[in-house]
């Protein structure tokens, strides 16, 4: 399993094409669904019109360069290293997530288009990495899921309760560890294969077909927002929020950690 293509053996049953087509469909629905999302909630139009607004009440001029700036540290600061969650158990399940589901995804794009068939021999590094990234996507994401979920931890719900914000991690999961059951499963010929395949099928086509109600899309909303967050910082603008104060509050109780989000 952990250095066998598992979707170059299942090209005996399923036409390459077929698994190329379903992948290029689920790319579609990204693209369609986050589109969608931007013109259904005008959230584009109202971050254009808010930044434009921001910007106009400016204090500090910003130049090319100190844009670039800014976006390198976000793109390192606040993409690469999720440093807007100041609970270091909710980072490193994010980071987890967000890294185990990229591996995931390039993996398997490489090993379907690349190393469709046995014919082809795939390179031992893919499928390892393949498992490694769900095994990842497991690790933050059920930490998440039973441990610092943030409605159960800070308001008291019972863990049972299911939002439609949760379908977006639900899915992820289910594509993931399904996926894992029926790779395992196929590589000792077990018999339920089939069953796994199927429910592996289901759930990242629930995954990548909902995006326009999940939070899918939020993967590439943050970004901008954090940038236009350190362009309100370095233009004075603070997003038309009061100057920081000489001495900043002291919020909590200093004795114990906080459990919220």
């Amino acid at each position: 399993m952990l250095t066998t293509n598992p979707f170059a053996e299942l090209s005996a049953s399923i036409s390459p094409a077929v698994m190329q087509a379903y992948v290029v469909i689920m790319i579609i629905l990204v693209a369609g669904g986050t589109l969608f999302d931007v013109w259904h909630k005008k959230s584009a139009r109202y971050f254009f019109d808010n930044w434009r607004k921001a910007r106009s009440k400016g204090t500090e001029q910003v130049g090319s360069g100190e844009m670039a700036s800014l976006a390198i540290q976000t793109a390192v600061v606040d993409v690469a290293t999720s440093a807007e969650f100041c609970n270091p158990h909710r980072r490193i399940a994010h980071l987890l997530t967000m890294y185990g589901f990229l591996i995931y995804v390039i993996t398997t794009a490489i090993m379907v288009f690349g190393y469709p068939t046995p014919a082809a021999p795939t390179p031992a590094i893919l499928p390892l990495l393949w498992v490694l990234g769900a095994l990842m996507v497991c690790g933050g994401g059920y930490w998440f899921w039973f441990v610092i979920r943030v409605d159960v931890a800070a308001e008291g719900h019972p863990p049972y309760r299911l939002v439609r914000a949760d379908l977006f991690i639900l899915s992820l999961l289910g594509s993931v560890t399904f996926g894992l059951i029926w790779a395992f499963l196929q590589a000792v010929n077990g018999p339920l294969t089939t069953l796994f395949l199927g429910l592996y099928l289901i759930a990242t086509t629930i995954l990548f077909g909902s995006v326009p109600w999940s939070k899918f899309s939020h993967m590439f909303f943050k970004p901008a927002a954090a940038l236009q967050k350190r362009v309100a910082s370095a233009d004075g603008s603070r997003s038309n929020l009061p100057a920081p104060a000489d001495k900043p509050a002291n919020l909590g109780d200093p004795r114990r950690q906080p459990s919220h989000y």
